[in-house]
């Protein structure tokens, strides 16, 4: 019986992958091929910088407190893409779609942190991630950090049941002579920033000065507080010394006379971990950076259109000159044929132990949100984010009543609409929902529809169902044991959400 749901679930993932290929235009067969004759014989090296926790705050994409001159130099020498979009706003979703070029919600691995318990998650027999697909190719693949801080591998993160010996070793030093690699270098980005090490000279230490948090510019939605302000003020300092990493990076390459060789790409797993950030699909939490810099590639091209950061299997293969697998639901997004996106999508789920099911679609002119737990609050209760300094401060200043209209409207609103409506150019922080304006509404049925048949085609599992969240949990609650503090807010929240589910039920889409 077991068996025969395995094979429905697997054929049902597979038309999935079908209808997703001919609903979006992704994957032509021929597109794949583009490079394949003028690569075998150079067969470049693919190296992933992998950013945790930062979004676009580089002085490339316009950010004017700071400069990263390490980083506007790959841009300046490769490709920057300006609406480049995670279709999962938190690392382990995000990084599980990165690795095989698939929607998160197809292959089942949508909920962060999850199948690391008693219950596994595999993949669709058809789906193989990437690092395989290289070695069989011949590449040296390696996943280490940036600086060495030891010789384990990189970050990883993946919700599914995967094999160490798709990576050789944490570098690629280790190859034979002449083998080209597939490497990441896991930079710890945002996740630097902490009051005890960071704000306390740490930053200062590494970088010889530090922002002055009276000059940084906060989103509408985040008062001007002390505490706010410095916090942010260390994030940029964050962005600096993840430049200064990359240009350690680029020295390194020069040195061992590899980076004319070398096809860079460096993009994060999501947004600054903030109150409308990480965990959230508005664009401070899906919106990242992604430039690709080496040879073949055009110097100082910037594109605007849309792109998903699933599409970099794809590219990264056809970079080498290898094949793209017909299952893959990301593109070529350097196919001399290919054809730009008209959307992206992206779909935020159970984060920890808090439960939520959001859905959105993006053009280059309209976001749309579907929130399908609408009689939940926008800050539900989660260990992971309120115990960082910036959420509790956010929480006293509301108790306080010392925020504005826009910032209680859009943090404390005890509930959150079902549909949100957002034109990102003219209102690119998200603000003002357009959902019940009559002169949208047929841009808001456009959308909704997008979105529909997107989830229809990529075969959305929908939210958890209480066994599965149940089994998830005794992982969730048993990994902060030795912390007392947080187990009893974690198995707190648990209560809470058991209650919700029977008080604050989920919508579905309406047929």
């Amino acid at each position: 019986m077991m068996r025969r749901t395995r094979l429905l679930q697997n054929l049902a993932i597979a038309l999935a992958i079908t209808f997703t290929g001919q609903l979006f235009g992704q994957n032509d067969p021929a597109s794949s091929a583009r490079n394949q004759s003028d690569t075998e014989e150079s067969r470049p090296n693919i190296l992933w910088l992998v950013i945790d926790d930062m979004g676009c705050e580089f002085s490339c994409y316009g950010e004017e407190v700071i400069e990263t001159p390490n980083i506007d130099r790959l841009a300046r020498e490769g490709i920057r893409f300006t609406n480049a979009f995670l279709t999962s706003p938190v690392c382990s979703t995000a990084r599980s779609s990165l690795i095989t070029g698939m929607y998160q919600t197809t292959i089942g691995a949508h909920n962060h942190q999850s199948g690391r318990g008693k219950r596994k998650i595999h993949l669709p027999e058809r789906v193989i991630p990437i690092p395989h697909l290289f070695q069989e190719a011949g590449y040296y693949t390696a996943n280490g950090n940036h600086p060495k801080r030891r010789e384990d591998l990189g970050k990883t993160d993946y919700n599914f049941q995967w094999e160490a010996s798709m990576y050789d070793a944490p570098y690629y030093n280790g190859r034979g002579v002449d083998q080209p690699f597939f490497a990441q270098l896991q930079l710890l980005g945002g996740k630097h920033r902490h009051p005890e090490s960071w704000g306390n000279g740490g930053a200062k230490r590494l970088l010889g000065w530090v922002v002055d948090a009276d000059k940084v510019k906060l989103p509408p939605y985040y008062p001007r507080d002390p505490i706010i302000l410095d916090d942010w003020a260390q994030y940029l300092d964050t962005v600096r010394y993840t430049d200064k990493l990359v240009g350690e990076i680029l020295q390194n390459l020069e040195t061992e006379g590899l980076l004319d060789d070398t096809i860079i790409i460096l993009f994060a797993d999501n947004g600054i971990s903030h109150a409308r950030g990480k965990q959230f699909v508005y664009d401070e939490g899906i919106r990242t950076p992604l430039i690709i810099r080496g040879p073949g590639i055009e110097r100082g091209l910037v594109r605007h259109d849309p792109v998903e950061h699933i599409d970099l299997a794809s590219t990264s293969l056809a970079l080498a000159g290898l094949p793209v697998p017909d299952w893959m639901q990301g593109d070529d997004i350097l196919a001399k044929d290919y054809r730009p996106k008209e959307a992206v999508f992206a779909a935020r789920d159970r984060c920890g132990e808090t439960v939520d099911m959001t859905r959105a679609v993006r053009t280059n002119k309209y976001k749309y949100i579907r929130n399908f737990f609408p009689d939940r609050p926008h800050l539900q209760p989660t260990n992971y984010k309120d115990s960082k300094p910036i959420l509790i401060r956010l929480r006293e200043l509301h108790a306080e009543g010392k925020l504005n209209e826009l910032q209680e409207k859009l943090l404390f609103s005890p509930q959150r609409p079902v549909e949100e409506l957002y034109d990102v150019q003219s209102d690119p922080y998200e603000t003002v929902n357009l959902a019940d304006h009559p002169d949208f509404e047929g841009v808001l049925k456009s959308m909704r529809q997008r979105l529909k048949s997107w989830m229809k085609h990529t075969n959305d599992p929908g939210p958890e169902s209480p066994e599965v969240y149940a089994v998830e949990m005794e992982y969730q609650i048993g990994r902060n044991q030795r912390n007392p503090q947080a187990y009893a807010a974690v198995k707190r929240n648990v209560d809470t959400y058991n209650r919700w589910a029977k008080e604050r039920p989920y919508i579905p889409l309406a047929d």
